[in-house]
């Protein structure tokens, strides 16, 4: 029996009661079995149980053979999960499978028949090909560069990208990474050549491979299409190329598939995933069924009506659906800021206690920050309380890798007496110097931006202590860490969880805080194109809906205690603050707030591409428009700084901060505040120097 698409069989009770319990929309996703489909989900609708029950349906109802059905996901937790489900509906004979396990396992079947031989070794890392290839081309071999060099070379892949076209494609596509893009380039050929010579592949070479032995052998793909009628696809906005590719191989014209997924939470661009796959979709599939599920069972309207302002323009959806809230009310969402990092995470953790207390778990609770190195200061507080907490996705703070080797040769400094005249932060930024550490933040992003912001925590632990102690020194200073890294020693089993947003997508907690959610945080400061800044507010989003009870977004004036507070909430929040929270609360909230938009040169007025264009506020190929004589006046002040406290020039000011100084010609101290690269610390330092350079560069004018 064959169904149309929409149409009711005549069933029975047993296929009919799969439909119980199910609302209308996902009543119509089960019911509608002929492809094309296109669900578009938004978090929390159920998206999971509408595809399952509509697979079991199919099987029930005799429509779908289930050994010819199809089931793909993105991660083996997913997959588990709909295995399961299927199980227990009665589909028990259904495929459920990652892209690459269902690649892995065709490819490992059909190559030995289309080339003879057995499929290369899949490889657990490609750390150690791409170590070699670096080193063949006199490349950094840091931990955190070969890290960036893989994950650029794995969006190569799977956007089908070769290596000479990379350095064309990264500009037209504004990859920015640490290494340049010539360089890229070269490395990648390398690591191919390596991978070859040593009969290995890669993650991604799995899925290439299993589109090569269906493109290239029609016995191949009509096996594989006999085998398999119909397909679901789950989460397809996080569809990159090369999966986009093999899903067309599979089908081979037909159009028995249904794709589900929200492109409100399309995270992944970064890594090749595009959300234009499923926006696309009714384009390329003619005759497609499109059903929304916006019925939010997970979240309060509370968390939902923040969640819809978050991802809404007047009403109306920026990307996905309008969700409709289905829990009763709850507590409102808190939006709160502090003067400090330091305070707060104090704050959070004393909320999450306060709720511990009143009786929810602390597995049912989470933190989630943008990136890994704002977990410091909350591993801290939380460890103070006695909270126990758990870190998904990332190592604790004492113990990653170059946070375990900075403080090893801080403790050796201290034992040698290596303190610096200058005081504790030039002794401490001189001994992260020999691990290649510079007080100003690369320009690339990935694991060398995440790498220099865990190592700039302790010098932050050094300006904090000299804060309270003048006097202090390494020996102090290692000791302040000593204790930070021992109270943070919980046990951590039931505890709060600790993740980045990234790592926090598809869970779920009763109570969630949103940790420093800050301008330059959330949005991150290197989001620097109107693409970048919608991806970090969908990231923004899927935070909010994570929280099934209870929110709590918080941001931070400045990062130290005692510091100029000029941080402000994320542009996020924007319209939010003055219906949601108290008076005093918002005022305080917005005061010192710098709108951040994507920066254009001064000079011929496009988008500026890059940190370091952004910092300088000019084009590379744009003429300098400051007065030479002044940037001189600047870099001989500089040079007379760092010879007084013994340190690099570039630990005093880089030549793109003084620059940008120039450039501006800030008049006050508001003014230098904004310029990139002038902190808390520099302004307190040297602003009255820099201010009186630049009267006396008014004066000369004159």
């Amino acid at each position: 029996m064959h169904l149309l698409s929409g149409s009711r069989p005549s069933v029975e009770s047993g296929a009919e009661s799969l439909l119980d319990g199910l609302d209308p929309e996902q009543r119509e996703v089960a019911t509608t079995l002929r492809g094309p489909v296109r669900v578009l989900a938004g978090a929390g609708t159920g998206k999971t149980r509408a595809i399952t029950h509509r697979i079991a349906y199919g099987v029930a109802t005799g429509v779908y053979n289930p050994q010819q059905v199809l089931a793909v996901t993105f991660t083996t937790r997913a997959a588990g999960e709909m295995r399961t489900r299927l199980r227990q509906l009665g589909a028990a004979g259904v495929q459920a499978r990652t892209f690459h396990s269902a690649a892995l396992r065709q490819a490992r079947y059909f190559w030995p028949k289309v080339y003879g031989g057995e499929l290369p070794q899949l490889m657990d890392s490609k750390l150690p090909i791409v170590g070699a290839a670096a080193r063949r081309n006199r490349v950094d071999t840091q931990p955190a560069t070969l890290r960036d060099l893989a994950s650029e070379i794995e969006w190569c892949k799977v956007s089908n990208v070769r290596p000479d076209d990379y350095v064309r494609v990264a500009a037209a596509k504004g990859r920015e990474t640490t290494v340049d893009a010539a360089t890229v380039a070269r490395v990648f050929a390398s690591y191919e050549e390596a991978k070859r010579d040593a009969g290995r592949m890669d993650m991604e070479d799995v899925l290439l491979s299993a589109a090569a032995v269906i493109a290239e052998d029609e016995r191949v793909a009509t096996e594989i299409r006999r085998q398999y009628h119909h397909f679901v696809v789950d989460e397809f906005q996080d569809v990159s190329p090369i999966q986009s590719a093999l899903l067309d191989l599979w089908l081979g014209g037909r159009h028995d598939l249904c794709v589900v997924g929200d492109p409100a939470q399309t995270i992944y661009s970064f890594a090749g995933a595009n959300a234009r796959y499923l926006l696309d979709f009714p384009r390329h599939h003619p005759q497609t069924t499109s059903i929304e599920l916006v019925r939010n069972y997970r979240s309060t309207p509370q968390v939902i009506a923040l969640a819809n302002t978050v991802s809404t323009v007047r009403g109306r959806p920026r990307d996905g659906v309008v969700l409709r809230a289905q829990q009763p009310d709850g507590p409102a969402v808190v939006l709160q800021g502090q003067p400090d990092e330091v305070a707060e995470a104090e704050w959070v953790t004393a909320e999450l206690q306060r709720r511990h207390r009143a009786g929810t778990a602390l597995r049912d609770m989470a933190v989630l920050v943008r990136i890994n190195a704002q977990t410091r200061a909350l591993e801290e507080a939380l460890g103070a309380r006695g909270l126990a907490y758990t870190l998904r996705g990332a190592d604790r703070f004492f113990d990653r890798p170059e946070v375990r080797q900075a403080v090893t040769l801080l403790r050796g400094a201290a034992r040698a007496g290596d303190d610096e005249p200058g005081g504790l932060v030039s002794a401490t930024l001189a001994v992260l110097a020999t691990m290649n550490h510079n007080a100003e933040p690369p320009a690339g992003t990935g694991q060398v931006r995440d790498r220099w912001e865990s190592l700039h925590a302790l010098v932050t632990t050094a300006e904090e202590l000299a804060a309270t102690d003048p006097r202090a020194g390494l020996a102090g200073l290692v000791t302040e860490l000593d204790r930070r890294a021992h109270v943070q020693d919980a046990p951590v089993a039931q505890g709060v969880t600790l993740a980045t947003l990234h790592a926090a997508k598809g869970l779920e907690w009763d109570v969630v805080a949103l940790v420093g959610m800050h301008e330059g945080a959330m949005p991150i400061v290197h989001a620097d194109t109107p693409a970048a800044v919608e991806e970090e507010r969908r990231l923004f989003y899927v935070g909010v809906t994570r929280a099934r009870r209870e929110l709590i977004v918080s941001w931070a004036a400045t990062r130290t205690p005692g510091g100029r507070g000029s941080r402000g909430p994320t542009r996020f929040l924007d319209g939010v603050l003055e219906r949601t929270a108290p008076a005093g609360r918002a005022a305080s909230a917005t005061s010192g707030r710098r709108k951040r938009t994507v920066a254009h040169c001064r000079a011929c007025g496009q988008p500026l591409r890059g940190g370091a264009q952004v910092k300088v506020g000019r084009c590379d190929n744009c003429p300098p428009t400051y007065d030479e004589a002044l940037f001189e006046r600047l870099r001989e002040w500089r040079r007379g700084r760092a010879g007084e406290q013994k340190v690099p020039a570039y630990c005093v000011l880089t030549d793109a901060t003084l620059t940008a100084i120039a450039e501006e010609r800030p008049h006050d101290t508001a003014g230098l505040a904004r310029i990139p690269g002038v902190g808390r610390v520099k302004l307190d330092r040297y602003g009255d120097d820099l201010l009186e350079l630049m009267g006396e560069s008014a004066e000369t004018s004159s």
